[in-house]
C-alpha cells in the first residue's frame, strides 16, 4: 500500500458498508487527504502526473467526492473548475455553470469503483455538447473496466463481499458506513 495513504490516515482497515450495499475489508477515506490543503495539493499533483499531456479545458467534479480534489486538480493544472450534483436523482449542472460545445472535460473524483457517478456526469456534460476526455481520481478501486480512460494517483485493492457471504459478518467484526451516501437497507 502506498505510504502516502498510510501517512495521512486515509487507508482504513476493518469492516465497511460500501454505497453499493456490499461489504469490504478496506476503505480509503479521501476526505482525510483533503483536510490539509498541502496534502490535498500533493494528491492533486500526483493525479496531474498521471494525466500527463492529456488535452482538456475544464475539470468537472461530481458532488460530493469530486469537489475538493477536482478543484485542487484544476488549480494545480491551471484549468477552470465546475461541479455537477444530483437533482431529483439525476446528475446535472446547476448554479449557473455552463459548458460549451466541443469543450474538452476531464472528470475528477476522489475514488472510482464502478464509474457510475463519473459516467452520469459525462452524460450530463455531453448533453450540453462537451467532449469528455477521461476520468482522473485519487484512487482507482475499479473492479471492472470503465468506458473512459482513467488516470489515478493510486490503485487500491480491497476484498469485496456480498452481505450474505461476508466473512467479516461471520466473524462479528462491527460494520461501519464511512462514506457520504446514506445507509442502504
Amino acid at each position: 500500500m502506498d505510504k502516502f495513504l498510510l501517512d495521512h490516515h486515509s487507508l482504513l482497515e476493518g469492516h465497511f458498508l460500501l454505497s453499493s450495499g456490499k461489504h469490504s475489508n478496506r476503505y480509503v477515506q479521501c476526505a482525510r487527504l483533503t483536510e490539509d490543503p498541502k496534502v490535498g495539493e500533493a494528491a492533486a499533483k500526483k493525479i496531474a502526473e498521471k494525466v500527463g499531456e492529456v488535452e482538456f479545458d475544464t475539470v468537472v467534479g461530481p458532488a460530493m467526492g469530486g469537489i475538493l480534489i477536482g478543484y485542487e486538480l484544476a488549480r494545480v493544472m491551471n484549468k477552470r473548475f465546475l461541479f455537477t450534483e444530483r437533482e431529483e436523482g439525476k446528475m446535472t449542472l446547476r448554479r449557473g455553470f455552463e459548458v460549451h460545445s466541443g469543450e474538452k472535460i476531464l472528470i475528477c473524483e476522489d475514488v472510482v469503483t464502478t464509474g457510475i457517478s463519473s459516467m452520469e456526469t459525462a452524460k450530463a456534460l455531453e448533453e450540453h455538447g462537451a467532449q469528455v476526455v477521461g476520468i482522473a481520481s485519487i484512487i482507482d478501486r475499479t473492479v471492472s473496466p470503465i468506458e473512459l480512460p482513467l488516470y489515478a494517483a493510486f490503485q487500491v485493492d480491497v476484498d469485496v463481499y456480498d452481505p450474505e457471504s461476508c466473512p467479516l459478518c461471520e466473524a462479528e467484526v462491527p460494520l461501519v458506513k464511512p462514506g457520504s451516501r446514506g445507509l442502504k437497507k
